[in-house]
């Protein structure tokens, strides 16, 4: 989806089309205001120069996505909205609607699903089709089928999509960057040295800022470069299993299925304060913001239907060190109190002298909560016999029963 969480405020304040607009920042106080000063009044028509502007923002929050118009001046997903604010002062700021943000997610992948039934979840914005089944699917090399989604989504949600098609999801993925927004882009196997091997390596989904300058480091920047590369060479240097997987990914090489259906690895659930906060001074105040990550993590849980077995937590310094803990209990749980309770032991493990702007909670080793019920029911099964084998065994060593 093009630009998604912007896109959404767009369709309530289609006034702001063509400006540059970043997402982020605190709570969502910005239509109450805008409506206090405007009773009565269709948010349509509500005057640009009364939305908040960037330059006046402060806080410590990042941005989640900017509109083509505000990335034009350098800003983008992930920045700290204070240093946008340097780059863009003009920009209009609107904090992230998640409510509204994954109705129109669901809304867009069922849209979806009635055209090419395939289709794997990767994200709120994002997902994988094989159309290799679909009737009609490879008419002008998928771009019938492509426009046909796109005009659909848009009947459905007002909002715009670029598609990448390509022999496999590698390829796809790079192929939806290439024209945004509302592009089709199509890459066929013959185009991997002309349109895939200029790109920089951090294009491939996988390699992140570590790897990207460990390859710059030895003078690789781009796809073709790292193609170049003895496979020994990458082995060497990254490893027997990353190493092969650059080298296979270079040459275009992807055969990952399109997955239809996924078990979450884990849930959690962070917030960055607006100011650093002390463990001793701003005891009560962290003690109510734990509390309420490991309430709203149960909740998530509860609704999607899963229980998990261990229970981290994640802090990050104002020095931006990160610590990490977690703990694995004895039977699944989606309860809040014991969430609160094993993460309150974790925090437990961590030195607290230095001041904290970020807190996270983090649910793993999940599984569908009626399995867990059904698993737990058999480990205390096998608990009780391993006691009645317990309580038996004095009596059996004394008859020389067991070795």
């Amino acid at each position: 989806m093009d630009a998604f969480f912007a896109s959404v405020e767009l369709l309530r304040y289609p006034q702001l089309k063509g400006l540059p607009v970043v997402i982020g920042g605190g709570r969502r106080r910005v239509d109450e205001l805008l409506r206090a000063g405007h009773a009565g009044r269709d948010s349509r028509f509500i005057p640009v120069a009364d939305f908040p502007l960037l330059k006046d923002y402060v806080g410590r929050g990042v941005i989640t996505t900017a509109t083509y118009a505000a990335r034009q001046f350098g800003v983008g997903s992930a920045m700290g909205l204070m240093k946008a604010a340097r780059l863009c002062p003009q920009a209009i700021v609107l904090p992230v609607d998640f409510d509204e943000v994954r109705r129109y997610s669901r809304l867009f992948k069922s849209t979806i699903s009635g055209i090419a039934p395939v289709v794997q979840d990767r994200g709120v914005d994002e997902v994988y089709i094989d159309f290799t089944e679909v009737p009609g699917g490879q008419r002008e090399g998928g771009r019938v089928l492509a426009r046909l989604i796109q005009k659909s989504i848009f009947e459905a949600t007002g909002l715009t999509c670029s598609i990448g098609v390509a022999p496999n999801r590698l390829l796809a993925k790079m192929a939806s960057e290439f024209n945004k927004p509302n592009g089709i882009s199509v890459i066929y196997e013959h185009d991997l040295q002309s349109r895939i091997w200029p790109l920089a390596c951090r294009k491939i989904n996988g390699i992140g800022p570590k790897a990207d300058e460990k390859l710059a480091q030895l003078g690789i920047r781009s796809i073709g470069a790292l193609a170049a590369q003895p496979r020994a060479l990458l082995l060497e240097r990254f490893g027997k299993a990353s190493g092969a997987w650059m080298h296979e990914v270079a040459w275009g090489r992807d055969d990952s299925p399109v997955v239809t259906s996924s078990e979450p690895v884990s849930m959690s659930r962070e917030t960055t304060f607006e100011r650093d906060l002390h463990a001793v001074r701003d005891r009560a105040q962290l003690g109510a913001i734990f509390t309420g990550l490991c309430e709203k993590l149960a909740d998530d849980l509860k609704r999607k239907g899963y229980v998990a077995k261990t229970i981290g937590i994640k802090l990050r310094y104002d020095d931006f060190r990160i610590a990490t803990r977690d703990q694995t209990m004895a039977s699944y749980s989606a309860d809040a109190r014991t969430i609160r309770k094993i993460a309150g032991d974790n925090l437990k493990r961590i030195p607290l002298v230095k001041k904290l702007r970020l807190l996270g909670v983090r649910a793993s080793a999940l599984a569908p909560a009626g399995d867990a019920a059904e698993a737990e029911k058999f480990n205390n099964k096998a608990v009780e016999e391993e006691k009645m084998r317990a309580s038996a065994a004095p009596e059996k060593i004394a008859t020389g029963g067991l070795f």
